[in-house]
């Protein structure tokens, strides 16, 4: 179970490389003026690999469906943040998806896997309108969405890394809650406006 986890987080974070492998992609800058946007913030980045690391601490088949909720409900807000939609307290629901990942690995909460999907889809929405609405004028929506899935896969697939190897070791629990508090508290930080 372990070896598949870690080949499918693996292809995660390789498929940002493979989709721009071969020549002659017009689209290729858009393509990687999305897949830099949800890296250009520690709030996106903190709030992706949080969703990795809560689909490992529930195991089994939240393993892959949470983070495919969270990308396609994302993908979905993408596209309206593009249409120009808009969406109240997009930068404060960005912070707030950050402390409740961050106190949900924490305190290890045990959730069923569609309330899971429900908890990370919620948040989603935040994170896609923002891509969206910041995506370049001059830049197809096509190929900056596709950049900005396959960034967030990607951080999703860290996640998840992480969150198997720490759970080889025997302080696993700590290390992970440890992560958790310290990601809402950066929540908290980035609520506050600190950060």
């Amino acid at each position: 179970m372990h070896r598949t986890a870690l080949r499918l987080a693996a292809a995660f974070m390789l498929l940002p490389t493979l989709a721009l492998a071969h020549p002659g992609h017009d689209a290729a800058p858009d393509v990687l003026h999305g897949f830099v946007h949800p890296l250009s913030g520690l709030d996106h980045i903190l709030a992706m690999v949080a969703v990795g690391l809560f689909a490992v601490q529930l195991g089994g088949r939240a393993l892959w469906l949470v983070p495919a909720s969270f990308v396609a409900v994302m993908a979905a807000a993408g596209l309206a943040g593009m249409a120009g939609i808009e969406i109240p307290h997009v930068e404060a629901g960005i912070a707030l998806s950050v402390l409740v990942l961050g106190a949900v690995i924490a305190l290890r909460v045990n959730m069923p896997v569609a309330a899971a999907m429900g908890l990370v889809g919620f948040f989603a929405v935040f994170h896609g309108h923002a891509h969206g609405a910041e995506m370049p004028d001059t830049a197809s929506g096509l190929a900056y969405g596709a950049g900005f899935v396959m960034a967030t896969a990607a951080l999703h697939g860290l996640g998840i890394a992480l969150g198997l190897m720490i759970g080889r070791t025997a302080s696993a629990r700590p290390i992970t809650r440890i992560g958790g508090a310290a990601a809402a508290l950066i929540g908290v930080a980035l609520l506050a406006g600190v950060v």
